[in-house]
């Protein structure tokens, strides 16, 4: 059978969704099949379009869009790649002093070297990808309902703004941090405002460059209090800076802050950060000049332990099927680990490979549901713990009470410099589409099991188990990366924002992020 699927959201994450679809019927096409999926995808804006500044195109990154097939309709010119290898620096804001500067190891494909780009470039490519006749725009999802009990229709009825009213097998929630389709999954689910904002502006490189002191590679220049800027080159004639700070801001302003850009005049915000050093306050002031600075609220949401919704109890007819979130939809982590189209891209493939393997032995979708949440959950539940760890860092270093300046030092130390301690650049090593198999055949065991019980128990006619205790592919698999790299890179809790990368001893035993994602704007 066919299965119909709706993707809501025209992000990154469901782009890519859209594209590993098409790859599955393409597959079929030719070995003159019919098609797996009936894919559509809506989104609530009446054009796809991404607001922002830049985006990292993380090592992992490179090897998704690979995998889905359009890592070259990225162009090259688009994306900062820093000549000597560089991969990012941390400097003293005040000061400005070199703290610690990390390289990409030896052993990194070139062409999976991380890098910088500007975030609506790499939404160009990605759509370029995607059949426009499956797009259907204007379209803001209001409901999610269990239809399984209607007779001869699709297990999931979503209901538009405009009125219109459609079901479907499968629906795919990438409808980012403030999702529609996970108060389906979670209708407690609540975020927050963690109390910081991201203020980004992209500037014209040859303007930067008449100011001293800005290096041309991704740089933090680290305060404390969850204070920083984040300057870096993007591709082609673009540089951004980004500002992140814990506004003083009312009650009633703070609940009235979005998650997706908003115009900010910089002017208002240069005071807080008269005392960094000259280069910054000069940048600052540029981005003021030039305008179209824009503001991100960072919001946080509770941890979820399962990103999948098994609907219906029928699971060979077309009344069983379900609901799964994909990207910032599964995971507020207000923009954590600058890996966020990353981890989107790993949810679609992952996907991708998880309904091929369901049609391909005739299972039911809601065992293709397993496999995803298998594969992709406890990963989820890996990064919440790096978050956990950094974070313990922070505090531990801000209760010793230190001076300015070595306070900022020893939380880059720690954070960073230490080495054999863990860290997260195992992140950034991981290979989805390897653990996504592991959990294939742990499945498989389970339902062969399952299927000699029923042999000798014929009153045994339950249908297959949704939920089950979380595998442990993604924990080997990251064991597995650790070891190879020994990747030092521990992430900064989202109370300060952005996570911060350790650093070895040696400066080249290591990949890790070009930078993080300062904001995860809605999709």
């Amino acid at each position: 059978m066919t299965w119909k699927v709706a993707i809501i959201g025209g992000g990154p994450g469901g782009l890519a969704a859209a594209i590993a679809l098409t790859q599955l019927n393409e597959k079929q096409y030719r070995q003159g099949l019919p098609a797996l999926v009936d894919w559509t995808l809506y989104e609530k804006k009446p054009r796809i379009s991404e607001t922002g500044g830049g985006i990292s195109i993380q090592r992992h990154t490179w090897r998704m869009l690979e995998l889905l097939g359009v890592a070259d309709r990225v162009d090259a010119r688009d994306v900062f790649r820093a000549a000597d290898g560089r991969n990012v620096e941390h400097r003293n804001a005040v000061t400005g002093v070199l703290i610690a500067r990390r390289f990409h190891s030896d052993d990194t494909p070139p062409h999976q070297v991380s890098g910088r780009m500007v975030r609506a470039k790499l939404q160009k490519a990605l759509l370029s990808a995607v059949d426009a006749s499956r797009v259907r725009t204007d379209k803001k999802l209001v409901s999610v309902e269990d239809a399984s009990d209607t007779a001869h229709t699709p297990a999931v009825r979503l209901a538009f703004a405009d009125g219109e009213v459609s079901s479907f097998d499968l629906v795919i929630g990438a409808d980012g941090i403030r999702s529609v389709v996970r108060s389906f999954l979670s209708p407690h689910h609540t975020l927050q405002y963690n109390g910081q904002s991201a203020y980004r502006t992209i500037l014209r490189k040859q303007d930067v460059a008449a100011i001293s002191g800005i290096p041309a590679s991704p740089v933090f220049w680290q305060y404390v209090g969850g204070k920083y800027v984040f300057t870096c080159p993007l591709g082609g004639d673009d540089f951004e800076v980004t500002a992140r700070i814990r506004p003083d801001l009312s009650d009633d302003e703070a609940a009235q802050q979005t998650s997706w850009g908003q115009p900010y005049d910089m002017t208002r915000l240069l005071p807080s950060y008269a005392e960094f050093a000259p280069p910054l306050r000069q940048i600052l002031r540029l981005a003021a000049d030039v305008g179209g600075t824009q503001e991100f609220a960072m919001f946080h949401g509770p941890r979820l332990e399962t990103v999948v919704k098994p609907v219906g109890t029928k699971t060979t007819a077309a009344h069983g099927g379900g609901v799964l979130l994909l990207g910032d939809a599964s995971h507020p982590l207000s923009g954590a680990f600058g890996a966020g189209a990353g981890f989107a891209f790993e949810d679609a493939y992952t996907l991708a490979r998880a309904l091929s393997w369901a049609h391909a032995t005739d299972r039911a979708l809601v065992d293709a549901l397993w496999v995803y949440d298998h594969a992709r959950s406890p990963h989820y539940a890996n990064l919440y713990k790096e978050l956990d760890r950094g974070g313990a860092i922070v505090k531990d270093v801000a209760s010793q009470k230190l001076p300015l300046h070595d306070e900022i030092s020893e939380r880059v130390r720690r954070l960073w410099l230490d080495d054999g301690k863990g860290g997260s650049g195992w992140v950034y090593l991981y290979h989805a589409d390897e653990v996504v198999e592991e959990v294939i055949q742990q499945r498989e065991k389970e339902l062969a099991t399952t299927t000699e019980s029923a042999k000798t128990d014929e009153t045994d006619d339950a249908a297959p188990e949704t939920t089950a205790e979380p595998a442990t592919a993604t924990e080997s698999a990251k064991t597995k990366e650790t070891s190879e790299a020994n990747p030092q890179a521990a992430a900064e809790p989202v109370t300060n924002g952005q996570p911060e990368q350790q650093q070895p001893s040696s400066v080249k035993d290591v990949v890790v992020p070009v930078v993080q994602e300062v904001t995860a704007a809605a999709a």
